[in-house]
């Protein structure tokens, strides 16, 4: 029987620290390969990553260490069912982040990102009981004023930017507290999906409305861009279960600030969206809360390292 997490040594830390990087890299420049295919609909590509995952899923555990974990978790019901609620949360997640990017909203996702750290802090606070300090208590107060200001300006909430932080801050804890490896438990996520993508996708093509094309003797770049859905949504999923299992989800927070720092600068300079002063108020106030929140991070963590041992 595998352990829940690993063991907190110097080689665990730093292959954490290492995939998380790789996995936010990935995230932060994924808008440009969805650009690519932005006449598929949305709901139509996030059945292609179920599908595709799921086969890539079954492909590294059948050839890696075999089944034996994820049949084990998925015998017992409170696991699965935890399993079953990740694969909501994630699936959710996916189906905004692409509607959002194909319809011109890629600096909302970021914001979403951004705010996602801050919302660790706090359900670190709601679930894990932990404590913050009076800095993290004002970051959090900062990001909330800035929701507050994007809200204000929009007219509503920004409910791209709060769904994606939403539903993948709670995905983050699930996954950080499930008694499985990487691999096994991004399986179960893909094959609790897998039903409902197949039975989707099958329906297009029954009413031919897919956008997946003619045989797999005349792949089209199109298609070959839809099955590579699959690597692109595993790969970088793998690494974060990865790092989640070895880092505190502090330095989980700490890392997220990569991608939507990608994803922002590609909104504004590649894909030109507007950055009125409103909106940039948003992102200063909630940029402000990370800093302020890095700054205390960065100080705790110099103090527990001079601390003398007892």
């Amino acid at each position: 029987m595998s352990t829940t997490h690993p063991s907190i040594t110097h080689e665990n830390t730093r292959l954490g620290i290492f995939a998380g990087i790789i996995a936010y890299l990935i995230w932060g420049l994924v808008p440009i390969f969805f650009k690519q295919i932005a006449e598929v609909p949305a709901v139509e590509i996030i059945a292609h990553r179920v599908v595709w995952a799921m086969l890539l899923m079954t492909a590294l555990i059948g050839f890696g260490r075999g089944f034996g974990d994820a049949l084990r978790i998925a015998r017992i019901p409170t696991q699965l069912a935890r399993i079953a609620l990740a694969s909501a949360l994630v699936i959710s997640n996916w189906l905004t982040f692409v509607w959002g990017v194909n319809n011109d909203h890629i600096l909302e996702t970021s914001l979403g990102y951004f705010i996602l750290p801050l919302l660790n802090v706090a359900l670190g606070v709601l679930v894990l009981k932990e404590r913050l300090r009076p800095l993290q208590w004002l970051a959090v107060l900062l990001a909330a004023v800035g929701v507050a200001i994007e809200a204000a300006r929009a007219g509503g909430l920004p409910w791209i930017a709060l769904v994606l932080a939403g539903t993948f801050g709670i995905y983050g804890l699930l996954r950080k507290q499930l008694p499985l490896d990487a691999a096994s438990g991004l399986f179960l996520e893909t094959v609790c999906m897998t039903p409902l993508a197949l039975g989707w996708l099958t329906w297009l093509a029954y009413s031919n409305q897919s956008h997946f094309g003619g045989g797999l003797e005349f792949l089209s770049g199109r298609d070959l861009m839809l099955i590579a859905t699959g690597p692109i949504t595993a790969i970088p999923l793998l690494l974060f279960a990865v790092a989640a299992r070895r880092l505190p989800l502090s330095m989980m927070a700490f890392l997220q600030y990569l991608a939507p720092s990608i994803t922002f600068l590609l909104a504004v300079f590649i894909y030109r969206e507007p950055l009125d002063l409103r909106r940039a108020l948003t992102f200063a106030a909630i940029w402000l809360g990370l800093a302020i929140y890095s700054f205390d991070l960065l100080k705790s963590t110099a103090a527990r390292s001079t601390a003398p041992l007892p």
